[in-house]
């Protein structure tokens, strides 16, 4: 069954980026209307979707501040949805890894999603009801934290993405808000296979396989499913 997001506000945080323009192109083939805060020029001027009626950009998206955050989402009509993908990767053992560093991964993955998931909350319920969705992104390594060896701060960072899921999910699924995650492996993009260039990339999870299971769990076809952070592993 086809998804149905006709008349669907939703944002997409990270939406410049490869994962975040495969959940973009297959929320406007589904009727949404995307809003694509972004904080880096260089990702809006190549983002494949730019001049699409239906997607609104909002530059200079610094979504470690929530007076920023708090300013996007009250500015935004009715809100069904909002995806949070925003988020970087960090590799470093413990032992060379400063506070600075470990505060700048901690801002990138967990405080963004925090905001971010706290203002879609406000946003939904100024909707009026009816209720709406929320969707993560963790990381294997949140469910599997011997795989962070080497990226601890990153795991600990994904892994408070995914229990602030978890949690959020049990505090508003009364109102009909549906929050879930998804935690995938090393995913198929050009950055990643340019940094792995010996890897095998047949077995990475896809941008367009990971952005089919988001968009599935942001529809309203997802009536169920909550709490949950789902695996998206790949072969790997």
């Amino acid at each position: 069954m086809a998804l149905e997001f006709r008349d669907c506000n939703v944002v997409v945080t990270g939406g410049t980026g490869a994962l975040g323009a495969a959940v973009v192109g297959a929320l406007l083939v589904a009727g949404a209307t995307c809003y694509v805060p972004y904080y880096v020029d260089e990702e809006e001027r190549n983002f494949p979707h730019r001049t699409h009626a239906r997607v609104k950009l909002i530059p200079g998206a610094n979504l470690s501040s929530q007076t920023v955050v708090s300013r996007l989402y009250e500015g935004l009509p009715r809100l069904w949805a909002s995806i949070h993908l925003a988020g970087g990767f960090m590799a470093a053992p413990v032992a060379e890894t400063d506070e600075a560093e470990l505060m700048s991964v901690v801002r990138t993955n967990l405080i963004t999603c925090f905001l971010c998931c706290a203002a879609a909350v406000r946003g939904i319920r100024r909707g009026g009801g009816g209720g709406g969705r929320i969707v993560n992104v963790a990381a294997r390594q949140a469910l599997e934290p011997r795989l962070g060896a080497g990226a601890a701060a990153y795991a600990a960072s994904k892994a408070g993405v995914a229990s602030l899921t978890q949690s959020l999910a049990a505090e508003v699924v009364a109102e009909g808000i549906l929050v879930n995650a998804v935690a995938p492996s090393v995913i198929d993009t050009e950055a990643n296979r340019n940094a792995m260039p010996t890897a095998d990339y047949a077995l990475w999870p896809k941008v367009d396989e990971i952005a089919a299971v988001i968009c599935r769990l942001a529809s309203s076809e997802n009536r169920i499913t909550s709490g949950a952070v789902i695996p998206l592993y790949g072969r790997a």
